[in-house]
């Protein structure tokens, strides 16, 4: 049916394309993020907060997420087995510290530990695992493993698919023990969950 009546995009003189830039005035300014501003934001986005600054990682591609599940559902099963604890992923805020909150594609925790669980935020987890994105190179490689290091987490996976090769790094003291990575061919073991191994062969076949 016909109507004259017009939008109300056009009523108020603008063709609605224009972002609400107002709105952003009722979040906190960059450096002024706290915990509580960080995990009352309603989105399931990727963000993650450093330093009172909100980090928003770039969107995961396809063969990432193939990567990401097929690493997820190995290390459930493994674990379920075993009743040896909880496997999640992401998004799921980690608190590695006070103000620094990050958000790991693939996260387990020990049984004993899972005192460190809530139903809004992991406390420091005894393995993380990050694929690398073509932006984030730097960020898993350098970054991460220096701020995960630094909280305690035990182990740290990193896969890049770019260079078809997975680093497994150990804690040793306050610094993970610097391996060689394994490429195509090899066996990637973990030390923190004994008996829990995959080829990176078929992991990178995932995507």
């Amino acid at each position: 049916m016909a109507t004259s009546e017009k939008p109300v995009a056009e009523e108020m003189g603008t063709d609605g394309g224009e972002p609400a830039w107002s709105v952003a005035l009722l979040f906190p300014r960059q450096g002024q993020w706290t915990e509580g501003d960080y995990l009352g934001l309603n989105t399931n986005h990727l963000v993650e907060l450093s330093g009172g600054v909100l980090e928003v990682p770039e969107m995961p591609t396809d063969r990432h997420q193939a990567i990401v599940g097929f690493l997820f559902a190995r290390l459930l099963a493994f674990v379920s087995a075993g009743a040896l604890g909880t496997v999640r992923v992401a998004p799921l805020p980690v608190r590695l510290w006070a103000g620094k909150l990050r958000e790991p594609d693939v996260v387990f925790m020990r049984t004993e530990h899972r005192d460190r669980i809530t139903d809004q935020v992991w406390g420091v987890p005894d393995l993380v695992i990050e694929v690398v994105s073509p932006g984030s190179r730097r960020l898993d490689t350098v970054i991460k493993a220096r701020e995960y290091a630094q909280a305690g987490i035990a182990e740290y996976w990193v896969v890049d698919p770019e260079s078809g090769t997975i680093s497994v790094s150990i804690l040793t003291g306050s610094a993970y023990e610097k391996r060689p990575p394994a490429i195509a061919g090899a066996t990637v073991r973990s030390e923190t969950l004994a008996g829990f191994e995959v080829g990176v062969r078929e992991v990178l076949a995932a995507a």
